[in-house]
């Protein structure tokens, strides 16, 4: 092999070339790679994640869930201090404080994973990573998830990505910030008592992102229908975060329930737990099979099912094809993938090493525009995080357009050079690297920073432009705006 495929690599597999990483993948580049395809590989490290402090997302529920309780607790209480001050501005201080609190976690999940990012020997694994989770994304929407999104990726989806879709699947879907992002946790049997207590009902919105974005994808053939049938398979599962109100009244069947209820959810508090009174009773008709069995399993087996189906393999198969390949894969590459898929179960260690043996995947000319995640990491590891983010990396992110955890949607961020290459996109890139040029120690000339980050891959006239340039720092910035260097 030579340095052009350690370049790719590094820069088109991985997160952009560390010093020295280049000589390293170039003997063999595929091999370099394919290790890098183990289980602990994509989780985050002890040490990154000591450093910040991370929690998981049952520590957050926790903690957020007695933060609550203390301030309903201070409802006929005054100000210890003031004598006067009435109860609900007690309230208001301790939830502007939980909130606080969990906008500054928010914060440490985003330095983390830009750390992570940063230092990691296995960026192939990271990437890896980083694609499923925007794949089954969620989202700091609001004060629910802000305090979550982190420890989903790092509980639901890291440890999974080399694992099979279905474990990664069930991992995701019935992870506590799933639940909670896609109002799983508050979708109730139409038939169950709770329901007729409470007046609260089924909630599709779980059902339908499985459907329509994380398996089969729009158009595969599924109905309403099959979104409502699904939609009460999944009843029944949701989070520990506090008793409902309302549902232990009178004696009887109901009440009987009702505290059944509330006691299961004490006692998995910030967690995943399945309440079988909340799940509607029946079979379920999905996509012409019947479900039935045990109500726990009934929704585990029609995601197995789903992980399983041929729509499901060839939208996965597509996805990774556009990622790593172009945003107009070729049939052949796509086809690829998905027999990958199809012929070892879903078995995401399998599908990674399929990947990095597409030959389309190992063209010369970079066909992928980077979003500002990648760019912004590719920039950390070549020149560090204090020149890449000027000490406030939310900040960076947040200035060009795609700040971590905070997808627009439960599609995730988009995959497409249109998506990220408006003119008002570029003026931004434009503006941060002039920042960090100004921010950066030079060792050599600035042609020569970018050799050391691309290999052979840029071009002679990429590189006469720079030579060209009025100053260091302004080629500097030539060099972090070049085609090549915006690519991958």
């Amino acid at each position: 092999m030579s340095l052009i495929h350690g370049a790719i690599a590094a820069n088109r597999f991985g997160l952009g070339a560390r010093p020295g990483e280049i000589s390293d993948a170039a003997s063999d580049p595929r091999g370099w790679l394919k290790a890098q395809i183990r289980k602990d590989a994509a989780v985050i490290t002890f040490d990154v994640a000591n450093t910040f402090g991370l929690k998981s997302a049952k520590e957050v529920l926790t903690e957020r869930r007695d933060a609550y309780a203390d301030a309903v607790s201070m409802s006929d209480a005054t100000d210890a201090v003031a004598g006067d001050v009435p109860s609900p501005a007690l309230t208001r201080t301790v939830i502007q404080q939980v909130q606080r609190e969990t906008r500054q976690g928010l914060q440490k999940e985003i330095q983390a994973r830009a750390a992570q990012g940063t230092t990691t020997i296995d960026p192939f694994a990271e990437r890896w990573a980083r694609f499923w989770s925007n794949h089954f994304t969620v989202a700091a929407r609001n004060a629910q998830t802000i305090g979550v999104v982190g420890p989903f990726e790092r509980e639901a989806i890291r440890p999974n990505v080399f694992g099979s879709f279905a474990g990664l699947l069930a991992a995701s879907t019935l992870h506590p910030s799933m639940l909670i992002y896609l109002d799983g946790n508050r979708s109730v049997g139409p038939s169950t008592e709770p329901a007729k207590q409470r007046e609260v009902g089924l909630n599709e919105n779980l059902a339908r992102e499985i459907l329509e974005l994380h398996t089969l994808g729009v158009g595969s053939g599924y109905t309403q229908a099959d979104i409502i049938e699904f939609a009460k398979s999944l009843t029944g599962w949701t989070v520990g975060l506090s008793r409902l109100p309302g549902i232990e009244q009178g004696i009887g069947p109901r009440a009987r329930a009702g505290r059944q209820v509330n006691r299961m959810l004490e006692s998995k508090l910030g967690e995943s737990v399945f309440l079988a009174p909340l799940h509607e009773p029946g079979e379920r008709l999905l996509l012409g099979k019947t479900y039935g069995g045990q109500p726990q399993l009934q929704a585990l087996a029609i995601l197995r099912d789903l992980a399983a189906h041929p729509a499901t393999a060839r939208r996965i198969a597509t996805k990774l094809a556009r990622h790593f390949v172009s945003d107009d894969p070729p049939a052949s590459a796509v086809g690829i993938l998905e027999a990958t898929f199809v012929t070892t179960g879903g078995d995401l260690a399998a599908l990674a090493r399929g990947v990095i043996d597409l030959d389309d995947a190992w063209a010369e000319k970079p066909a992928k525009l980077k979003t500002p995640d990648e760019l912004l990491t590719s920039t950390a590891r070549a020149v560090g995080p204090e020149a890449t983010y000027g000490g406030d990396a939310g900040a960076v992110y947040d200035a060009l357009a795609q700040p971590p955890f905070r997808a627009p949607s439960p599609a995730g961020w988009p995959d497409e050079a249109g998506a990220w290459s408006g003119a008002d996109a570029v003026m931004k890139r434009l503006e941060w690297a002039n920042a960090v040029s100004g921010r950066m120690s030079l060792s050599g000339s600035p042609s020569d920073f970018l050799e050391r980050c691309l290999g052979p891959t840029v071009s002679s006239r990429t590189l006469t432009t720079i030579s060209r340039a009025e100053s260091a720092r302004q080629g500097l910035t030539l060099a972090l705006m070049s085609p090549e260097f915006q690519r991958r």
